[in-house]
């Protein structure tokens, strides 16, 4: 039997799916609640049907933010109802994320959501990676910046009272935070892969640093 190349191709894709008008099935909460029928075909020529519940979440920046000069991270410790009710740790260490606003690129949310969530601003970004972290069962799509902060201007608490957040600040040794990481610490899906990403481009923080000022200055002048 000839060998398949499972390599080939080997990336998300669209495809032919028939997919019905959204039905809304909550109450107006805090986010749209949506039911879809599919029509999905499947390799033996027949379609399958299915009923999928999506909770629409829409985009979302996240910045892992840094302290180049203090060998620092800033990470947020925020209650989530739903880790509490999944582990019973819902006090989680998450990174600074939050929507994207209509009309706001996903960078000048970024930045907001750094001077929302720990009082300061990064000096430069570095765009990383985006994520769909439970396409299972929203369509909220993450959009993961490096953000190269003081710590010294850190807030200790932060957040919108609009929003109704209380945000500790925690800034600490990325050594620390890699150790939380690989002991199994921290179970938010953003903050473990910013942190993965961390520790695999640490030996480039400065690199990037650099270029992104650099880019920045030319797009400010």
């Amino acid at each position: 039997m000839a060998e398949r190349d499972e390599a080939a191709g080997l990336a998300d894709r669209p495809l032919a799916v028939e997919v019905s008008a959204p039905r809304r099935i909550d109450d107006g909460g805090f986010r749209p609640y949506e039911r879809y029928t599919l029509r999905l075909p499947v390799p033996d020529g027949t379609m399958l049907t299915q009923r999928r519940d999506i909770l629409r979440g829409g985009r979302v920046a996240g910045v892992l933010p840094v302290d180049l000069a203090r060998d620092r991270v800033v990470l947020l410790r925020q209650f989530r109802l739903a880790a509490h009710l999944a582990t019973g740790d819902g006090d989680m260490i998450e990174i600074v994320a939050g929507r994207v606003d209509e009309g706001e690129s996903d960078a000048a949310a970024a930045r907001r959501e750094c001077q929302e969530e720990i009082g300061a601003a990064p000096d430069a970004l570095v765009r990383l990676y985006s994520v769909l972290p439970t396409p299972g069962l929203t369509d909220e799509l993450v959009t993961t910046y490096l953000g190269f902060v003081d710590s010294s201007k850190v807030a200790a608490q932060d957040g919108v009272a609009d929003e109704t957040e209380h945000i500790e600040t925690l800034v600490v040794p990325v050594d620390d935070a890699l150790a939380a990481l690989r002991g199994g610490r921290i179970l938010n899906a953003l903050t473990v892969s910013a942190l993965q990403w961390l520790a695999l481009n640490r030996a480039r923080l400065r690199e990037l640093h650099n270029e992104a000022a650099a880019a920045a200055g030319v797009a400010q002048g």
